[in-house]
């Protein structure tokens, strides 16, 4: 049997943000600063390098979703090139060039950023990659294995999140080079993997999020978007206070 890559996404503006800054990648499809009202999920044959990924533009910078578009944009077209970890690294250095760049010469655009995280999903091998706060998890029968790097401080005691970014792509005056977060994993059938925002992991602790992942799972597609759903209507419920955008990534057969 042909294997397959199904993505089951969403992206939402929370209960708090005027307008959504986040930005979303599966394959050649992009969301751009957009809000969706259900699930939408897209299938592609394990085959050519495919694109999975949440680019977050920065709060409190002006230009937020036209960094986090012009990354998923550009990931998108890409993404068919991408064919190993040296290709990705050097894919988000252009990213982050680009940015800066669409910034050069537009006061209103000046310092604008985006963080961005994400998969490139081939034949048996899953090349996870991060720029910021954003996240990448493979979801396993324990529970949830965070595989991307927070680009953020050390937390002191008691705190479990924080709204420091040490790195994304953009996000001040000049150009600052970035050195992303890349590594490469085996990818078999059934495989499971969560990219999103910190708009989902800010106010949802992990231990929920891999309960609501560990729910009676008949592994159809039917059932991610049932899961990419509960997992946010959990950020709402929780005060919903940033952008939420997610995908749900399974390897079908």
């Amino acid at each position: 049997m042909t294997a397959y890559i199904a993505v089951s996404a969403l992206s939402h503006e929370g209960l708090v943000r005027q307008h959504n800054e986040d930005s979303l990648t599966v394959g050649p499809w992009t969301l751009c600063a957009t809000v969706t009202g259900n699930p939408q999920t897209l299938l592609f044959p394990l085959g050519p390098p495919c694109v999975v990924a949440v680019a977050d533009g920065l709060g409190g910078h002006p230009g937020g979703e036209v960094a986090s578009a012009l990354v998923a944009r550009r990931l998108a077209a890409d993404g068919a090139a991408l064919d190993g970890e040296e290709a990705v690294r050097e894919e988000l250095q252009e990213c982050n060039r680009a940015v800066y760049a669409a910034a050069a010469g537009e006061p209103e655009l000046a310092a604008m950023g985006t963080t961005v995280a994400g998969l490139v999903l081939l034949p048996g091998r899953a090349v996870a990659f991060n720029v910021g706060d954003s996240r990448v998890y493979q979801v396993t029968p324990d529970g949830l294995r965070r595989v991307s790097v927070d680009d953020s401080p050390p937390l002191p005691p008691g705190r479990r999140t924080t709204s420091v970014v040490t790195q994304t792509l953009g996000g001040s005056l000049g150009l600052t080079f970035v050195e992303p977060h890349v590594r490469a994993a085996p990818l078999a059938a059934g495989d499971r993997y969560l990219v999103c925002s910190d708009g989902l992991t800010d106010p949802v602790p992990e231990e929920e999020l891999a309960a609501l992942l560990a729910r009676p799972d008949d592994g159809s597609d039917r059932a991610d978007g049932r899961a990419a759903f509960e997992l946010w209507k959990a950020a709402i419920a929780a005060g919903g206070p940033d952008n939420i955008t997610l995908a749900l990534v399974r390897i079908g057969e």
